[in-house]
């Protein structure tokens, strides 16, 4: 048996708890980590309160969280490239299991072998962060250098990866963030900081190539406003498209409502000669591989808020919800060593 913190079913935190669950058998291309910590990401509570059940399917009760970093103690018959023994960090988000629990079941192609120069809090830190930039910016925009991306909301989780990813790759980096983080961000490398008390980054901001999506609500609309023609927005927070919809072999009334809601800003960035793009981050080892090679040559520093111990897990995405997190929020799970 193993401790868990398990989502019982969608609705308000008081269907979170703790639980004692049976080690899952592993299958012959799976491996199972001993974890020692996990990162904590905005769609963890999200999930949980159901903003996602008509998108992944989860069997409830189930087993919360997504990004861990811990140590190799089985290996299934098929795995090649992790032995017993090795350190390693994944995002297993989508997979049908969950991160929070002393020990996870990991896919051999979720993994990557922890950067040496990193802790397991700070390995914790980067899978869906750093995958979602990867993916973002290299995968689905091609992002070159002397290209200018916005990637609003610097000081989050998100923002403090892709700022540092886009200025690896010799972007200009324009963003937003409240007055007390304009230092933050622009240590990062942000070259055009926008504080959000004193100024609309609409009103600053032009001739960019790139907008990453990263907050809710109207600001991918307020960003075309800096857009030059045959640029590109990437939303990591929606409206998802009829393309994500067929990607994930949805039936046609899921097709029908994905295209209704996303018809508006697609119909938007079309008359502007500007591609839109939904991107629903997908676990790849291989990729996290690469990141691990930024993060070890010190290309990329981790940003960490704050560090919880396991037991404080609700208390972590209680804190995480509030939306103040300077980087990222990770929880402790392994007490016995150093981590």
């Amino acid at each position: 048996m193993m401790k868990a913190f398990i989502l019982k079913r969608y609705g308000k935190s008081d269907q979170q708890e703790f639980a004692d669950i049976p080690l899952s058998a592993i299958k012959p291309n799976e491996m199972l980590v001993q974890v020692y910590a996990v990162g904590l990401n905005p769609i963890d509570y999200m999930i949980a309160k159901g903003a996602f059940k008509a998108i992944i399917k989860f069997q409830l009760p189930t087993t919360m969280g997504s990004d861990l970093a811990g140590i190799v103690v089985e290996v299934g018959s098929r795995v090649k490239r992790f032995k017993l023994g090795d350190a390693v960090f994944a995002s297993i988000f989508d997979l049908g299991t969950g991160a929070l629990s002393e020990f996870a079941v990991v896919p051999e192609s979720a993994a990557a072998i922890k950067p040496a120069n990193l802790d397991f809090v700070q390995a914790a830190s980067i899978p869906m962060v750093g995958l979602a930039s990867w993916q973002a910016l290299k995968e689905l925009a091609h992002l070159k250098s002397g290209q200018k991306v916005f990637i609003p909301a610097g000081s989050g989780g998100i923002g403090t990866f892709a700022i540092q990813l886009a200025k690896h790759l010799g972007a200009t980096v324009g963003t937003t963030t409240s007055t007390s983080n304009v230092g933050l961000v622009q240590r990062l490398g942000a070259d055009e900081v926008i504080d959000y008390n004193k100024q609309e980054f609409e009103d600053v901001l032009r001739d960019y190539d790139l907008v990453l999506g990263t907050v809710r609500g109207n600001g991918i609309e307020k960003s075309l406003n800096i857009l030059k023609p045959n640029s590109s927005v990437v939303s990591l927070v929606g409206p998802p498209d009829t393309a994500f919809a067929r990607a994930r072999n949805m039936n046609f009334l899921m097709k029908f409502v994905f295209r209704l809601i996303s018809s508006k800003i697609i119909r938007q960035t079309r008359k502007l000669g500007i591609k839109y793009s939904f991107l629903f981050v997908h676990p790849d080892g291989h990729q996290l591989a690469e990141i691990g090679k930024l993060l070890d040559a010190g290309h990329i520093h981790p940003v960490i808020d704050k560090v919880f111990p396991f037991s404080q897990t609700k208390e972590a995405l209680a804190y995480l919800e509030k939306g103040r997190a300077k980087g990222k929020v990770v929880v402790k799970v392994n007490n016995s060593v150093a981590l």
